[in-house]
């Protein structure tokens, strides 16, 4: 039997933070672990409870949900953070992603949808609110001011292996699929992701897409 997603909620709106948290009790595959009204203890949290998947708001008393994201990298670099927050100026988002965000929602998403983003960042993938993505779309799309060499591979002593691992991410595959197309173990797919991270000086899998589209790695 496949164990249940398990995951943390940082919401200071109470009403919504119990609503959300009745759906995820509600739902069969998820198992909720904590709901908090702010990140004051976040390392100690993650710590103990070392969820698969932590659900924060941007704008928390005290701690900022986005300055929240690194120390929850560190204190567990397993669990993925999907941003839920009512905030969609660039600086915002392009902040919760590169401190390690792996999705961005608009609290206007639907719940049912809410659910479907947890159980697709799970899998590997990287939810968005269409509004969000299309934000991230037009910002690698626009002309650099000033000319720009293209990066090469050979820069960040990338293998052809972790190319075609970067490939498979930028075309939006979760990890299971990347591993049947390329023959090897899911264990195997997350071993050259952690190595594509730590040779692009990202922390994310979404930051690592975006770092390859802007500088031409694929």
């Amino acid at each position: 039997m496949t164990p249940p997603i398990t995951i943390v909620y940082y919401e200071d709106n109470r009403e919504l933070r119990e609503g959300i948290s009745f759906l995820i009790q509600a739902t069969p595959g998820l198992m909720l672990l904590g709901a908090f009204p702010n990140c004051q203890h976040v390392q100690d949290d993650l710590c103990d409870l070392q969820p698969d998947v932590a659900l924060m708001d941007i704008d928390l008393p005290g701690l900022s949900g986005i300055d929240a994201v690194p120390l929850v990298k560190a204190t567990s670099p397993k669990t993925q953070i999907l941003m839920l927050t009512v905030f969609d100026d660039e600086d915002k988002i392009f902040r919760a992603i590169r401190n390690g965000a792996s999705g961005y929602l608009l609290k206007h998403t639907a719940p049912a949808d809410i659910i479907a983003a947890i159980f697709d960042l799970h899998r590997g993938g990287s939810p968005m609110t269409a509004s969000i993505a299309r934000k991230v779309l037009l910002h690698f799309q626009q002309p650099p001011s000033l000319p720009m060499t293209a990066a090469q591979p050979d820069d960040y002593r990338l293998s052809a292996r972790e190319l075609d691992i970067i490939k498979g991410l930028v075309a939006g595959y979760s990890y299971k699929l990347i591993a049947g197309e390329l023959h090897i173990s899911i264990d195997t797919v997350r071993s050259h992701i952690r190595s594509v991270y730590d040779k692009l000086q990202v922390n994310s899998k979404t930051e690592a897409i975006l770092k390859a589209m802007r500088e031409g790695l694929v």
